[in-house]
């Protein structure tokens, strides 16, 4: 049985990391000491549980937890440094660290690794996420223990109800573009004028003219989207900020 294992001081642990094509020895030490920081482990990159919610979700709330109090946030995984880098690229994270725990030193000190044989993994991490603080285990959230890959209390926004009940999570844009559109390009200046963050979908590129008019109703570029409700184009967008 998996045991909480807040109070614990994570010792001083080498993870070799491979950091713009150069080897680098990082330790807990540093990672650690004088920071309040976010981990949150996982059985595997590219896994579809890890890629789909785990991950990507704290690196979208990351900008609320650096605002209350997180200095860091690191995904970790028995994984090597090459694999947790390519990762890295295809999620395209901005605010969340990777570390990889290829020797599994990391997962074993804070009692969290499981024998995952039986779908060929070998040693792994259990799904948690805790809050070390100067290097000591502050808070845990480790899965329940039951058949599968429970994702139950270890995701970003139980974490966050745990770091900032209060906290609101910031305004988030969806900008449907296309290349070379004067107009796009406006809305896209004014929401970094509010820096603003927003998420562009360049028609003809990661989407179809089709696929456009079947999400947004319209056939005109930019649409502007905030948490699924619809503003409109660049004009619309102006005027949604002013009133903001």
């Amino acid at each position: 049985m998996l045991k909480n294992q807040e109070g614990l001081t994570i010792p001083n642990i080498n993870i070799q990391a491979r950091v713009n094509n150069d080897w680098q020895t990082l330790t807990t030490n540093d990672l650690f000491q004088n920071k309040r920081v976010i981990v949150f482990g996982l059985p595997g990159a590219f896994t579809p549980t890890c890629s789909s919610s785990h991950l990507p979700r704290y690196d979208e709330l990351a900008p609320v937890f650096f605002a209350n109090g997180i200095d860091d946030i690191l995904c970790v995984s028995v994984n090597d440094t090459f694999v947790m880098n390519a990762w890295q690229q295809d999620q395209k994270l901005q605010h969340v660290k990777m570390l990889p725990d290829g020797n599994a030193a990391l997962t074993e000190a804070v009692g969290m690794l499981v024998d995952k044989t039986d779908l060929g993994f070998g040693k792994r991490s259990w799904r948690y996420a805790m809050v070390v603080n100067d290097g000591v285990i502050e808070k845990m959230f480790i899965e329940p223990e039951k058949p599968g890959d429970p994702f139950e209390v270890s995701d970003a926004d139980t974490m966050l109800s745990y770091v900032c009940p209060q906290a609101q999570e910031p305004a988030y844009y969806t900008l449907f573009t296309k290349a070379g559109c004067p107009h796009c390009a406006r809305a896209k200046a004014m929401l970094n004028e509010h820096d603003l963050a927003y998420e562009e979908i360049i028609v003809q590129q990661e989407v179809s003219q089709r696929g456009l008019s079947a999400v947004t109703g319209k056939n005109t570029v930019p649409q502007v989207f905030l948490k699924g409700q619809h503003i409109g184009g660049a004009d619309q967008l102006a005027e949604f900020l002013a009133e903001a």
